[in-house]
């Protein structure tokens, strides 16, 4: 048991604490032979020991110079406060260099090991040098394992030699070292494979051109939807656990479009690009072929649906955001016949799957969600449709009996939006030019959430299907004005078409009601694979290049990016 209390602030040259006086419960030897015997209490039965509490001051930086803060590592590690050690590696790039930071724990602290052992041979001379190996060795060991990608600097990678150099000749054969080789081979091996994404075998390289078949509707609804939903889930799920979490950091994000930071943050840029491949996908299958009809399209539009319901089981928050919205834009939106074909228990799927990215409330939906289901082994589904419920229990039972876990691969848009936000509204220094360091703090919390979902994501197993990943890579991306173009000869086309009996029933006012997508203002198709121009809020670029002269005016629910301009 332990209270604690506020006790202000201390200022001393170079930094700022935040002091607090904590009340901890600590047992101690009932009887006087066993206290002289040196026989701790949590060694003792609970009958043979008392309860006693004793004060404890506690220092927390609030702000610092960099010698300051790198200083406080040693100390957080002797106060066990290894919080504090993962806040400073994860967002220390935001204000200083690797280089930097390891010249001044290693010259400076690193120094002081070999001074004191040339000092007066005496024992706490010698413990003191022991007690800073250690610290150093256990700092140096946390950074290799929990942000090995700073020292990714091909090909010299000064830092990592620096790195190894020192722990050569102050802790040979120590775990470190042996990290530290480990970590320069692989780096090596990697740039020899110039790996530096998820990547799918050309088209190019397995089939002769004349051998590539032309895409069909036919070949796409062939797929299940449980397939689809696994493919791009493995794909998803491969680049999120290779993002660098510091790339997200609003003051290294923010940059991406000036001049010279074109190379920055490229973990990130990948993520952006699959996500526009799902978007454009999703609008190709259903524009591309001039001769559909509209209750041919309502298909495909129909199979997409199920395919982001099957997302949603799998807790594919990105591709299941990328697929809602290509059914939302302005190109398939307006597509009001063949929407009128859609099923209406379909539609109400549509329209649920869509609730999930409302903008309402900072989008506390999925942010709900993601609390809810971010660590857990399923999907925790509620849903008003019958044969939706139905499908979606046989799902999961089914994943259950198999002893199936699933990881959760999430918007990262989100966690981009919350870490600009932070970087706009606090201040990188305070006064007298000291790092802020309650700023890193706060980033830290949303840092520490996207390694708790990489790390969760590993409970993926899945293999990737050679089959559906070439069709996927082969796909038509349309442009803006192709799409556009297209989605209105197709609702000409409807239009002019005769009205059967069996189209009147179709195209009935009570189904057109039930099977409009949406009404608000319609959004845009994707735009821009590399979502270079995106904004800086968000990895999705489907708004981009919004032409000025749509006529449309209705739109999807939720439709998820409009907050992103207030930001």
């Amino acid at each position: 048991q332990s209270t604690s209390q506020d006790w202000g602030e201390e200022v001393e040259e170079g930094a700022v604490y935040q002091v607090t006086l904590k009340k901890v419960q600590i047992q101690q030897a009932a009887n006087k032979g066993a206290r002289w015997l040196g026989v701790e209490g949590d060694q003792l039965p609970p009958e043979h020991t008392v309860s006693q509490y004793e004060t404890c001051k506690i220092r927390t930086i609030k702000a610092g110079t960099l010698e300051k803060l790198v200083e406080n590592l040693l100390t957080a590690f002797g106060d066990n406060d290894f919080t504090y050690i993962s806040i400073f590696l994860s967002t220390y790039r935001a204000f200083a260099s690797t280089q930097k930071v390891l010249e001044l724990l290693l010259d400076r602290y690193g120094s002081l090991e070999t001074s004191s052992c040339e000092e007066v041979g005496s024992q706490n001379s010698s413990k003191s040098k022991r007690v800073l190996r250690t610290a150093t060795a256990s700092i140096l060991r946390a950074w290799l394992d929990q942000c090995s990608e700073d020292f990714r600097e091909p090909p010299d990678y000064r830092c990592l030699m620096k790195l190894l150099d020192y722990l050569k000749k102050n802790i040979p054969g120590s775990g470190p070292e042996r990290r530290a080789q480990n970590l320069l081979e692989q780096f090596q091996n990697q740039e020899v494979e110039n790996d530096d994404g998820f990547h799918i075998t050309s088209p190019c390289n397995l089939f002769n051109e004349e051998e590539l078949e032309i895409n069909s509707p036919d070949e796409f609804l062939s797929f299940q939807e449980d397939l689809v939903a696994e493919q791009l889930t493995y794909m998803d799920a491969t680049l999120f656990k290779k993002v660098v979490p510091y790339h997200c950091l609003g003051c290294i994000w923010s940059q991406r479009d000036k001049k010279g930071y074109r190379h920055l943050a490229p973990t990130i840029r990948a993520t952006i690009a699959q996500f526009n491949a799902v978007t454009k996908c999703v609008v190709s299958t259903i524009l591309k072929s001039r001769e559909l009809k509209a209750q041919q399209r309502a298909k495909i539009i129909e199979k997409w649906i199920h395919i982001a319901h099957e997302c949603r089981i799998l807790k594919n928050f990105s591709s299941l955001r990328a697929i809602i919205s290509a059914l939302q834009s302005n190109s398939i939106y307006q597509l009001k016949k063949t929407w009128a074909c859609v099923p209406k228990d379909t539609m109400l799927v549509f329209e649920e799957l869509s609730d999930i990215f409302s903008d309402h409330d900072n989008y506390w939906t999925s942010r709900e969600l993601l609390m809810k289901e971010g660590t857990s082994k399923f999907a925790n589904l509620d849903s008003s449709v019958k044969e939706n419920q139905k499908r979606t229990q046989r799902r999961l039972q089914l994943q259950k009996n198999m002893g199936v876990m699933q990881g959760t691969v999430p918007y990262l848009g989100t966690f981009l939006t919350d870490l600009i936000m932070l970087d706009t509204a606090l201040q990188d220094y305070i006064e007298g030019g000291l790092i802020n360091f309650e700023k890193r703090r706060k980033e830290f919390e949303v840092i520490a959430q996207i390694k708790l979902l990489q790390s969760a994501c590993n409970n993926y197993c899945m293999t990737p299907d050679e089959k559906f990943i070439q069709w996927f890579s082969r796909q038509e991306h349309l442009t803006e004005e192709e799409s556009y173009s297209l989605s209105r000869e197709a609702e000409a086309a409807a239009d002019a078409s005769t009205t059967s009996p069996q189209s009147r029933l179709f195209l009935s006012s009570e189904m057109i009601a039930h099977s409009t997508p949406i009404k608000e203002h319609p959004k845009s198709t994707p735009s821009g694979s590399s979502g270079e121009s995106m904004d800086s809020a968000s990895v999705s670029s489907y708004e981009l290049n919004h032409s000025e002269s749509d006529d449309t005016s209705g739109t999807p629910v939720g439709t998820p990016d409009e907050s992103q301009n207030k930001v």
